[in-house]
């Protein structure tokens, strides 16, 4: 009958913690009516605890820190840190210690030990000591592996490791919506959610636009000449809570030219967030580059560089319109067309040639126009004929203006 020779004890012992601040301790209050049976015996008690704050026992408001029990949670954006001991348990002395420490997830294997190189020796109940940090930068499950090896004094070269496995959660749910302008600016409204147990401290929350485009922030409010968030004074995010934030993205001005041509998906830029929790614990995200699907305007763009927002009854106005050939390879030789309606005349000469748009090119026009009718008019009628085509583009409610009286003061 075959034996198998007894498992040889270590020399050495691994000891590794999780270091995490301490978390604050909430004693539940526990209380009645003088009427009964306890009197005022539980006020008290609660009274003589040492964790609750005089004059407010009952609000479960505590002064006393606890120290971690467990392993606890772990999200992504912080820094994960870790004490990593090895005691010598022998009487003897023990050389060649190297001690390695990796962090495996699903997609690579790092190496968080500080040093590679290998202590000379070990005396009996001595020890080597390391702290590791790292920045979770994914989502799953992650294996932290500390491995040992040494040589005894006979010789013997001895090697063990220990597995330490933990999850690694989502700390915040963002969404993206994107709301294309007439003008080619993008507003971007980005949802940000505490998916965590405990309030987080927002400290900052940026967009960082693309090379094309630069950013405007619409998160604070003026108030006597100071900016102050929308948010209020404390930003802070409770538990499941959703925060919007606002952003508008204008083409820079090498860019504005092309914006009018631009097709398919182009990248905006990236978010950036960086939150604090109940003690400090800094934590930080960027997400993905954010992509949207640029609007379609066919082969012809028209646009309006500008527009009064209020005019008189029966007296012209002028606006100022853009047309951009959005062909990449076709010249073409448009005429414009004005038609009335009911409320908007058009002032001019209707079938006028415009001469040829080169592709990729843009030209400017001054229109004027008066409205017969009170009231939010649409501006309508616009029509381009393209001659070597025969094809027309029609373009109506290009945008509204307010009609008053000429009784009425309109402020320029």
């Amino acid at each position: 009958m075959e034996v198998n020779p007894p498992k040889q004890e270590h020399l050495l012992a691994l000891k590794v913690m999780r270091l995490t601040k301490p978390t604050l301790f909430t004693n539940i209050p526990v209380t009645c009516e003088e009427k009964d049976l306890p009197g005022d015996l539980f006020n008290q008690l609660m009274r003589d605890d040492p964790s609750t704050v005089n004059g407010a026992e009952v609000l479960m408001l505590g002064e006393m820190l606890t120290l971690p029990q467990n392993f606890g949670n772990i999200f992504l954006g912080e820094t994960f840190s870790s004490y990593i001991s090895v005691h010598n348990d022998s009487n003897q002395v023990v050389k060649d210690i190297l001690v390695k420490a990796d962090l495996q997830t699903s997609s690579q294997r790092l190496n968080l030990s500080a040093s590679n190189a290998a202590v000379a020796e070990l005396k009996p109940d001595c020890c080597i000591d390391d702290v590791i940090h790292h920045e979770v930068k994914e989502i799953g499950t992650h294996i932290l592996v500390c491995a040992v090896s040494y040589t005894t004094q006979a010789g013997e070269k001895m090697y063990f490791r220990k597995f330490f496995k933990f999850q690694v959660l989502k700390p915040l749910d963002v969404k993206t919506k994107f709301y294309n302008a007439e003008t080619d600016e993008v507003f971007l409204e980005a949802q940000i959610q505490n998916m965590t147990t405990s309030p987080m401290f927002m400290e900052k929350v940026s967009l960082e636009p693309s090379i094309m485009y630069s950013v405007t922030e619409l998160n604070s409010v003026s108030q006597a000449g100071e900016c102050v968030s929308t948010f209020g004074s404390r930003a802070y995010l409770q538990p499941m809570d959703t925060r919007q934030y606002l952003y508008c993205l204008k083409p820079k001005k090498e860019f504005a030219e092309k914006a009018g041509i631009i097709k398919g998906v182009t990248v905006i830029g990236k978010l950036d967030i960086v939150w604090k929790t109940n003690l400090g614990e800094r934590g930080r995200l960027q997400t993905s580059q954010l992509q949207r699907m640029a609007p379609g305007y066919g082969d012809v763009r028209l646009s309006l560089e500008a527009i009064p927002d209020t005019v008189n009854l029966e007296e012209p106005f002028h606006i100022t319109c853009k047309i951009t050939n959005c062909s990449s390879e076709r010249t073409m030789d448009l005429v414009l067309e004005m038609c009335n309606t009911n409320s908007i005349h058009w002032c001019g000469i209707s079938g006028r040639q415009l001469g040829k748009l080169h592709p990729s090119s843009s030209l400017c026009l001054a229109l004027t126009l008066l409205s017969s009718v009170q009231g939010l008019q649409s501006i309508s009628g616009l029509r381009l004929t393209d001659t070597f085509l025969k094809r027309t583009y029609e373009y109506d409610d290009i945008a509204q203006v307010c009609v008053v009286s000429s009784a009425i003061k309109v402020e320029s």
